[in-house]
């Protein structure tokens, strides 16, 4: 660990860890290391020495922290594994930086569909900010098929937590759920349980999406709440 911060510190970018403080508020501990080199360090380290690293790594920093959940994502080992390091990962997630990136990173997903969907169960069930939209953001990242689109809408539709972290992973969900799965996500937004905030931040991503006609776009509209 003291040869990682060491090479954490090495790569620090003043500029960008001031940037990066204004993107996540809540965080103190940053050093200010972009995610790319961040990805490289975690590749090598799931080459060479992953249990020890992950058995014995530091949460100080959020740049050690999300390299904890990168290098679950990189290590060439089992989903029974994944699952292990992640029960012991998850509950620490304190920032949507964290949560999203490492979620892009669990690419075993893909080849472990039934038995990740399953595990996911016991966080979008959670009442913790971070581990709801830890479940959400893989849904988001690898669930927005047709054999899972209509599980994922009932699931959010039942989300009763108004914390502002898991609002918006709703609404970015619902985003590209419906670029996705159009037809279905529309009737969703038609009638659903969502918050006021939660359903208008919904339509709003969905106006601003590049992916999505003008036509729609005015179609949406028509289900924001006043």
């Amino acid at each position: 660990m003291e040869e990682v911060r060491k090479k954490l510190f090495e790569l620090q970018d003043l500029k960008y860890r001031e940037f990066h403080k204004n993107l996540c508020p809540n965080l103190d501990k940053i050093i200010g290391v972009r995610v790319p080199q961040l990805k490289k360090i975690a590749q090598n380290i799931a080459k060479e020495d992953y249990k020890s690293f992950l058995e014995n790594s530091s949460d100080e920093y959020y740049e050690e922290l999300l390299l904890q959940g990168l290098v679950i994502g990189d290590a060439k080992i089992s989903i029974e594994e994944t699952f292990k390091y992640l029960k012991k990962f998850v509950p620490k997630i304190n920032s949507w930086a964290v949560c999203d990136v490492t979620c892009g990173n669990l690419k075993i997903t893909k080849k472990h569909m039934k038995g990740m969907w399953e595990f996911l169960e016991q966080y979008i069930n959670s009442n913790k900010e971070y581990e709801i939209r830890f479940a959400l953001v893989m849904y988001l990242d690898y669930y927005l098929t047709e054999d899972y689109i209509d599980k994922i809408l009932q699931k959010i539709d039942k989300i009763q937590n108004k914390e502002y972290y898991v609002q918006m992973a709703i609404a970015w969900l619902i985003s590209i759920a419906f670029i996705k799965q159009k037809e279905k996500t529309e009737k969703f937004i038609c009638k659903n349980n969502l918050d006021k905030f939660t359903q208008n931040k919904s339509i709003q991503k969905i106006c601003e999406s590049f992916r999505v006609s003008n036509e729609d776009k005015e179609k949406i509209k028509k289900y924001k709440i006043k």
